[in-house]
């Protein structure tokens, strides 16, 4: 019989090393080919990701992980009716953005950086709705990622009337987003959108669930879902790096995080966009 093969006793042997070996993120999705969203959607996604221990990091004890999220369209349907008990009017689907901050758990920073960005999505054109406390169950949680929790809130802002919905509006979010990150250093933007939303957080597969009571609701609905369990392999765990990262996922670790944002930045000077010509006065990318 044909021993199997164990990374923990494998030895150099050639061109192989076993040190060679590197573990690396888990990565799923589904997308309802028709467009039509349904909350199965939501639930097969988190699903998937609860079968991805294998390739999500966690410490010692087992009882912290590296980071896991998800990246769902807003539903509207869900929205409206959370929004409502609030005084929030939301108006028609995509005629809002929704953003998902990570605030300091220090009342009076997560004060300032909350009228910082209302003054910043003032001063862009922009009608800023209102916020809205997002439910959560740090009980879930293990005393090292609840000690670091960040205070999680959700921004909502009106689309101007001159501005068609979708990328358009995007683009406004976008622009407010960079000078706001620009201004405050204590806060994380985990995403700004019109169209799509991110939860995420310094978890075990089975805690993305668990922890946030919007994913367990019927009415939050969505055509596409896409999940990350992260496996970090040359940086420290911390709510802000669990994927996805507002737009994409990725499993394996390409550089380190200061490697890829001085190339970045050594590019800056050669990066334009004619979509946001006169609109933004930031660095396009930034550490």
């Amino acid at each position: 019989m044909k021993e199997q093969w164990n990374e923990s006793t494998a030895t150099a042997k050639g061109l192989y090393d076993p040190s060679f070996e590197h573990d690396n993120c888990g990565i799923g999705a589904i997308v309802n080919i028709k467009g039509k969203k349904t909350h199965s959607t939501v639930a097969g996604a988190l699903s998937i990701v609860e079968q991805l221990e294998h390739r999500a990091g966690k410490d010692a004890e087992g009882k912290t992980g590296d980071g896991v999220g998800i990246l769902l369209q807003i539903s509207h349907k869900f929205f409206k009716k959370a929004t409502e008990p609030l005084g929030i009017k939301l108006g028609e689907e995509r005629d809002y953005g929704v953003g998902m901050f990570f605030f300091p758990q220090d009342e009076l920073k997560t004060n300032q950086a909350k009228k910082m960005f209302e003054v910043i999505v003032e001063k862009e054109g922009m009608e800023f709705l209102g916020w809205r406390q997002v439910p959560i169950h740090p009980d879930k949680l293990s005393d090292k990622a609840r000690g670091c929790m960040p205070c999680i809130m959700q921004a909502f802002i009106k689309r101007p009337e001159d501005v068609e919905k979708g990328l358009d509006f995007d683009r406004k979010l976008y622009v407010a987003r960079r000078v706001f990150e620009q201004s405050n250093d204590d806060s994380y933007v985990a995403s700004l959108s019109s169209r799509t939303i991110v939860y995420k957080g310094m978890f075990l597969v089975e805690q993305l669930r668990q922890f946030f009571s919007d994913l367990q609701d019927k009415d939050y609905e969505s055509a596409i879902a896409t999940v990350h369990s992260r496996f970090s392999t040359n940086t420290n765990p911390s709510w802000e790096r669990a994927h996805p990262n507002r737009f994409i996922v990725h499993n394996g670790e390409i550089n380190t995080i200061r490697g890829n944002a001085d190339k970045m930045l050594a590019r800056e000077e050669t990066m334009a966009s004619g979509k946001l010509r006169g609109e933004i006065v930031v660095p396009l990318f930034s550490e």
